[in-house]
């Protein structure tokens, strides 16, 4: 497995200190965050999942922790629209440019705007999907809000 993705190589260009960590990617997984959570040994809240979803039909980026749910209603307040939806996972795989299981919020094909769940603003290290399956990436989640660009909210279902 590489450790270079166009994830690692958008983070380095960016200045951003990270470490790369690589786990068996299990493709039957029912929950593929939680799943990589175990994987590595760490706890669910520190391992961030992407998710891809539309508001008012425009494709924006959502990280939660893997062991939450995204509240649609809060995603689309949060971007101020009206309404949001999960994008369709061949959608998101042709705007990302990333395999389903390997979507990372960094080196996206096309730029969207980006979201990350205030919680794990508290984190010293989070982990995100470094750009393919079995590949994360530790770092500051203040460093990955910047090189993101992202909004922090609250955005997790109660």
């Amino acid at each position: 497995m590489s450790k270079t993705t166009r994830a690692t190589q958008t983070l380095a260009k960016a200045g951003v200190s990270f470490e790369t960590v690589t786990y068996d990617y299990d493709p039957n997984a029912e929950r593929v965050g939680l799943q990589a959570a175990e994987a590595i040994g760490e706890q669910p809240h520190r391992v961030l999942k992407t998710l891809m979803a539309e508001l008012d039909g425009k494709a924006v980026c959502v990280v939660v922790p893997s062991d939450r749910e995204v509240s649609m209603k809060k995603l689309a307040a949060a971007f101020g629209g009206k309404s949001a939806h999960m994008m369709k996972p061949a959608d998101a795989e042709r705007l990302t440019g990333y395999h389903v299981g390997g979507i990372s919020p960094f080196g996206q094909k096309k730029l969207v705007p980006t979201a990350i769940e205030m919680a794990a603003m508290d984190e010293p290290l989070v982990y995100m999907n470094g750009g393919q399956r079995g590949l994360q990436v530790r770092l500051n989640p203040k460093d990955a809000q910047r090189a993101l660009k992202a909004i922090v909210a609250a955005l997790i279902a109660d």
